[in-house]
């Protein structure tokens, strides 16, 4: 199985890992997935990158395309805040490397239509109304008039994503493994007729904590508008914190709370020392403290929680032109690994090379 060497010139196991470019990364999207990704970088030789042709696949507007070279640069600045680490891992752009677009073409040869058409969060896009997600069947057609050709083939380039770098795992929570199975299958259909080609990806099962928002009661989300983004100040994480819903049957200062109901809490578990969040259970349940200080606590936490990325994050913003320096040397390693299996693929295919 074909890897590729890292900067200390020992074979370890190849892990992708993509983000679609959304901007300033939030606490759940640290806790979700970068900070396993930093990780990682110490026992893998791991590939991450900013996925801007797939978020092409959901825009809709020149203005909403406009925002994606800003918010890769904020989103690149997070990554190398938190503790990728350009020379150990190939961090770049996927539109910086074309042949990923090749190979989404030529893949898509080996593809049944009907495979795409019934993934799951294919029909949850095109759901229409308040319908029920369970509502979409296998046997429903997708009206064409209500996705483009990108979103339909987005499992497609997701594959190509993955084993144009000959990645043999990819690091995913328990509801992310369909996703990753279909990518399998498209490299045993590619592998069955031109030859053993690429390695079947695996999925490395990872622990995703479930950081419920400022509501309290949905997933930390840009989209809700529940989230603390990792960039922002002091006072603005302070401000946003002092929004969050606690215990709803604590209506006064002298009620007694329920920490085990309150989402607040629950953040305190995170982001708070052990000592600290068993005086604030205590303190709760007998009323010693009201939610304003419990906040006031939480915020002071996340904010030494954050402190550090927040200090490399503005080193990194004071430097001209480093993020853009650091894509295109990730962009420059990544192709050459890219160039590779491109030429491999078309004597595969029996395509005449360049």
């Amino acid at each position: 199985m074909a890897t590729f060497e890292n900067s200390s010139g020992s074979n370890r196991g190849v892990i992708f890992s993509g983000m679609r470019p959304t901007g300033q990364l939030h606490l759940g999207n640290y806790l979700g997935a970068l900070e396993n990704w930093v990780t990682l970088q110490s026992d893998y030789s791991c590939i991450y990158c900013i996925v801007d042709v797939h978020a092409l696949t959901t825009i809709e507007t020149g203005e909403e395309a406009a925002e994606i070279q800003p918010n890769i640069e904020q989103m690149a600045l997070d990554w190398l805040a938190a503790g990728i680490d350009p020379e150990e891992s190939i961090v770049f752009v996927q539109s910086h490397v074309p042949e990923v677009m090749t190979l989404h073409s030529l893949l898509s040869m080996v593809t049944p239509l009907s495979w795409l058409m019934r993934v799951p969060t294919l029909k949850e896009r095109v759901r229409q109304g308040d319908e029920p997600e369970d509502s979409v069947t296998d046997d429903e057609f997708v009206d064409p008039g209500l996705v483009n050709y990108g979103l339909v083939g987005y499992p497609v380039l997701q594959t190509a994503d993955i084993i144009l770098y000959k990645a043999d795992t990819v690091p995913v929570g328990q509801d992310q493994v369909p996703h990753l199975e279909l990518a399998r299958e498209i490299v045993r259909r590619f592998n069955n007729r031109f030859g053993d080609t690429f390695p079947e990806p695996q999925a490395k099962l990872t622990e995703v904590p479930l950081i419920l928002g400022l509501d309290g009661q949905h997933k930390m989300s840009k989209s809700l508008d529940n989230h603390i983004e990792l960039a922002a100040s002091p006072e603005e994480t302070t401000r946003r914190v002092l929004t969050a819903f606690t215990d709803p049957q604590r209506q006064r200062r002298s009620d007694p709370g329920r920490p085990e109901v309150c989402n607040v809490y629950s953040l305190h578990n995170i982001f708070s020392p052990e000592t600290e969040t068993r005086t604030v259970f205590e303190e709760c349940v007998t009323a010693l403290r009201g939610c304003v200080d419990c906040k006031r606590h939480l915020a002071g936490s996340i904010n030494t929680y954050l402190a550090e990325l927040r200090d490399k994050r503005q080193e990194f913003q004071r430097r001209p032109g480093y993020v853009r320096e650091v894509l295109a040397y990730g962009a420059e390693r990544a192709r050459v690994v890219a160039r590779r299996t491109i030429e491999e693929v078309y004597d595969r295919m029996g395509l005449v090379g360049r």
